[in-house]
């Protein structure tokens, strides 16, 4: 993760929408060295609304209108903040976050969408579905057709505004309950518009041609009535009548963020009023585009087809703006092509006020909209580094050949190397320390009857953001010390910076002590201190004390033939890691991935802590290795069973596929007795005991005879500890590891 170039800029887009997913993909192809290029958006994906009435529908599969910006952000080397922007304040270059602290930038692009809304606000307005923001409304509608399919809702719906968009959605809704519907005479689809006809303002031809289309699907148009109020009877119409209803929407109007008011941003109805180049007219270090942007110069429509026009000339003059280079124009076309779908598999175009209908449209617009997803979400492939030409020693070639180097605690030395270095090491000749090197944490005589542990980790990044990074950073160094049993006590901190300019250091070193500081406040820890370095790419540690009150820490060494072996989180995050840096993992699986890494040990510990006499914390070495050293240390055997083992969204998958963490063969070699039928070893399940865990659970040996209690204390809690297997007698051969479906 070395940058190309010191950094001295940071570059923050807001918003995953159309523009900015083509600015990603450009900005990859020909990035500006110099910039830290930062995308902020609630989700790890954005809706195409291009592709939205064929999902409503039936024509396509929710993923088929996608854009995964995971892995738009690293083939663009841009971090990204999976947070809700709710302000800006742009005296201080500062964009406000729900869940975070401030992210500062030197330049800003919005490109945020709009939410669909009736204005002035009516009663009930609660019960009445926005089409935008996509994502949620595209969950609604598949829990709506659930319900219709099972009988427990009616198919009736309700569109309000019959604009283009409220128009095509109330044909691929009738379309798709004709196929869900247990029956369809049931079915009735109403579209709503306060104005005398469908579409104000389009072409006459447009007009009627959508008009035939909506009769002959049945579809109940209600013209010139004003939706007053949203109750259980349904949707109450100005004119007195009510629309029967179980699922109301709104596809009328466009509401753009409430915040953006508080901004000081010039605007137009709400809308950011940029100029020809999609520059702010009261600020320069703002851009916008898209739905959210007004052009001052030439206003036009809010349509998907600007947005995505709008996404070269925005990379251009972002470039251009943060090197002092000229700007260029952003010139719309007067007319666009409008291709509406008609339900079913036929299409109507529209342009220059003439219309076609035809199945033919349908096929070209589909090829249309599947050729811009592919373009965003197959992205070519970089070249690879060069090899040294030359003469080089011997072995060089071949390690620079392998797999790159992973980050997280892929990026830790092995076991092999490990092993030799601690058997050199000398054991401690000083009576107050118990326990040395060779266990999750130091153990030290402190006080009276209480026992303090010292344990210290550090890895690469693994992520381009670096306050996600500090977080998980300090979940897995606290990881020994919940395993220990003890209450995190004190932490020094070891930052090492990547070349960048004295305000990026200023900016990043802050969102790192900020994230260790709240983590650590959470465990009842204190950020004492630390030290910080420049180095060629990111790398942060933590050094973290640890207190048991009088109790005595938990070894490795304290597990009983019958113990019953629990695991705190699922296994599998390592090869979702490698997966997002060869950009093959959906972003889905790295949003969840990264969820588990930020998960708290401490309320594991605390329960695990009351029953168990030997516990450990699951990280590179893998479940297997992790679990061989409990089986050397207790001088036991173990057997695990691979259905009862929870594993990471997608690492089935990617296991299948061959992908796997750059550790995984030394992790293998930790595990040398581990025993499995020749199917097991084919399943993917086995391969992923191997794999390296960044901050992963806790994996305890509880006696049979209390895991009752165990589970009933932890389901007061709410929390989830499956058995896994169990500990037995090892035999004359020693300690092993059997593997079971």
């Amino acid at each position: 993760m070395r940058a190309s170039a010191p950094l001295t800029r940071d570059l923050l887009l807001i918003g995953g929408g159309h523009a900015h997913a083509i600015l990603l993909r450009m900005w990859g192809m020909n990035p500006l060295p110099g910039v830290r290029l930062t995308l902020v958006n609630p989700g790890p994906t954005a809706p195409y609304t291009g592709m939205l009435p064929g999902f409503v529908a039936g024509h396509y599969e929710r993923s088929d209108l996608e854009i995964d910006l995971v892995r738009l952000a690293r083939f663009a080397g841009a971090r990204l903040v999976l947070d809700q922007v709710t302000g800006l304040d742009l005296s201080r270059s500062r964009a406000q976050l729900s869940a975070r602290p401030d992210i500062a930038f030197d330049l800003v692009s919005l490109d945020i969408g709009v939410t669909s809304s009736v204005t002035p606000p009516i009663p009930g307005q609660s019960q009445l579905f926005p089409v935008k923001p996509l994502g949620a409304f595209t969950e609604a509608w598949d829990r709506f057709l659930a319900a219709v399919h099972d009988g427990e809702k009616a198919p009736r719906v309700a569109v309000v505004g019959a604009g283009l968009g409220g128009v095509e959605l109330a044909m691929a809704m009738a379309w798709r309950l004709r196929g869900v519907a247990p029956d369809r005479s049931q079915i009735r689809v109403t579209l709503i518009e306060s104005a005398g006809d469908i579409l104000p303002g389009s072409p006459p031809a447009l007009r009627r041609s959508l008009r035939t289309s909506l009769l002959a699907k049945g579809i109940v148009f209600e013209a010139g009535a004003k939706v007053t109020h949203l109750d259980e009877e349904g949707v109450h119409l100005s004119d007195g009548g009510v629309v029967n209803a179980a699922l109301s929407v709104a596809a009328a109007g466009a509401r753009p963020a409430g915040w953006l008011s508080q901004t000081g941003l010039a605007l137009q109805s709400g809308f950011v009023r940029v100029d020809a180049n999609l520059r702010s007219v009261s600020h320069p270090q703002v851009f916008a585009v898209g739905d959210i942007a007004h052009l001052d110069t030439s206003p036009r429509s809010k349509a998907g087809v600007y947005a995505v026009r709008q996404g070269p000339t925005l990379h251009h003059n972002l470039k251009a703006a943060l090197s002092g280079s000229a700007l260029k124009r952003f010139k719309p076309q007067a007319d666009h092509l409008k291709l509406v779908s008609l339900g079913g598999r036929s299409a109507v175009a529209e342009k220059w006020g003439l219309a076609l209908t035809g199945e033919w449209l349908w096929r070209w617009k589909d090829r249309i909209d599947q050729r811009f997803m592919e373009r965003l979400n197959w992205l070519p492939l970089m070249p690879a580094p060069q090899p040294i030409r030359g003469p080089q020693a011997l072995g060089a070639r071949e390690l620079a050949l392998g797999q790159p180097l992973c980050g997280g605690c892929g990026s830790k030395a092995p076991a092999s190397v490990l092993g030799p270095v601690l058997e050199a090491l000398d054991a401690p000749r000083r009576p107050d320390v118990l326990r040395g090197a060779g266990d999750d944490a130091a153990v030290i005589r402190f006080g009276g009857s209480s026992q303090q542990v010292l344990t210290t980790d550090h890895f690469r990044a693994f992520t381009l953001d670096p306050y996600v990074l500090a977080q998980i950073v300090a979940h897995h160094a606290l990881g020994d010390v919940w395993a220990m049993g003890a209450d995190p006590q004190a932490a020094l901190a070891s930052v090492i910076l990547p070349e960048m300019s004295h305000d990026l250091q200023i900016r990043t070193a802050k969102e790192i002590i900020s994230a260790f500081g709240a983590v650590l406040r959470q465990a009842g820890a204190d950020l004492v201190g630390g030290h910080t370095s420049l180095g060629a790419e990111l790398t942060l540690g933590l050094t973290v004390t640890g207190l048991t009150s009088g109790r005595p820490a938990i070894g490795l060494d304290g597990g009983r033939p019958g113990d019953l072996l629990v695991l705190t989180k699922p296994i599998g995050v390592g090869v979702v890691l490698a997966a997002e840096m060869q950009g093959r993992a959906k972003g889905h699986w790295v949003q969840a991935a990264l969820q588990q890494m930020l998960q708290s040990n401490g309320p594991s510990s605390r329960l695990l802590r009351t029953f168990s006499l030997a516990m450990t914390d699951v990280t590179g070495f893998g479940l297997a290795g992790h679990l061989q050293t409990i089986l050397n240390r207790s001088g036991l055997s173990a057997s695990l069973d691979l259905d009862a083992i929870d594993w990471s969204d997608g690492a089935i998958e990617l296991t299948r596929a061959g992908v796997f963490s750059s550790l995984y063969p030394e992790a293998v070699r930790m595990a040398p007795t581990l025993r499995a039928s020749g199917s097991t070893r084919l399943d993917p399940r086995f391969a992923l005991l191997f794999d390296p865990q960044t901050s992963g659970g806790l994996l305890a040996a509880i006696p049979a005879s209390r895991i009752d209690e165990m589970h009933d204390a932890a389901g007061r809690l709410g929390l989830i500890v499956p058995v896994i297997g169990v500990l037995s007698a090892a035999g004359p051969e020693g300690p092993k590891i059997t593997v079971g479906p």
